[in-house]
């Protein structure tokens, strides 16, 4: 296993989560390219979508948990029926934004019914943040987001956070939830995920980022995945 920051290391072993896949029925198992996980990278706002999230995390589940992973993000539009292929879906990007009629209903409709949506603003963007927020009160009326607290299972699915913090202001971030039914079904971080370290010809450029992203955004696609 790769040298990591003190604030992570192994939650479980191999075997543990390899059961739990086995055991799985969920549709983000059904859903998949050749046994791989595939990965949605969500066009949205007619025309919105990320540039800057990397996307190493689908790599290193591959690498600590023999997961196959399809390692490259698939643009799709929110929109788009095509989303249904994909059983986990990333949301971000900088700026304000308002979503279509449409896209709401269809975003409402993937999240009950099978798929998992993973939602940051780059570079802890305020506007992005405040958008993303309106968007879920008018999606989700009686569902608001909740804080995620550290003991949650989330936080060690495959990696035990212990900790998380930006990498400029270094104050403690969170992640938070909507929860239906008993089951997560959208991660939202108002702080970076996107892990422009290891992304291709990106930066936060004097933005700031949680700093140990690929390993969270590691558990939080294994949470997805069996729970």
């Amino acid at each position: 296993m790769n040298t990591r920051s003190k604030r992570f290391s192994s939650a479980v072993p191999m075997f543990a989560i390899m059961g739990l896949l086995a055991l799985s029925t969920s549709y983000a198992q059904q859903e998949t390219k050749g046994g791989a996980v595939q990965c949605a990278n969500l066009v949205y706002a007619v025309n919105k979508t990320s540039v800057c999230f990397s996307d190493r995390f689908l790599q290193r589940l591959e690498l600590e948990t023999n997961v196959r992973t399809d390692s490259k993000f698939v643009r799709v539009q929110l929109d788009s029926n095509d989303l249904y292929k994909y059983p986990f879906s990333i949301m971000t990007g900088e700026g304000a934004f308002s979503l279509t009629p449409k896209e709401r209903q269809q975003l409402k409709y993937y999240v009950t019914h099978g798929g998992f949506l993973l939602a940051s603003s780059g570079c802890s963007d305020p506007g992005w943040t405040r958008s993303f927020r309106n968007e879920m009160t008018q999606i989700f009326p009686d569902t608001k987001l909740t804080a995620v607290p550290l003991d949650h299972p989330i936080y060690r699915t495959v990696y035990a956070v212990k900790s998380v913090e930006t990498t400029h202001a270094r104050h403690k971030a969170q992640l938070e939830a909507i929860t239906l039914n008993g089951n997560i079904v959208v991660i939202f971080s108002a702080d970076g995920l996107n892990d422009t370290a290891h992304a291709q010809n990106c930066c936060c450029c004097g933005g700031d980022e949680i700093g140990e992203a690929e390993y969270i955004n590691v558990n939080i696609l294994s949470y997805a995945m069996f729970h």
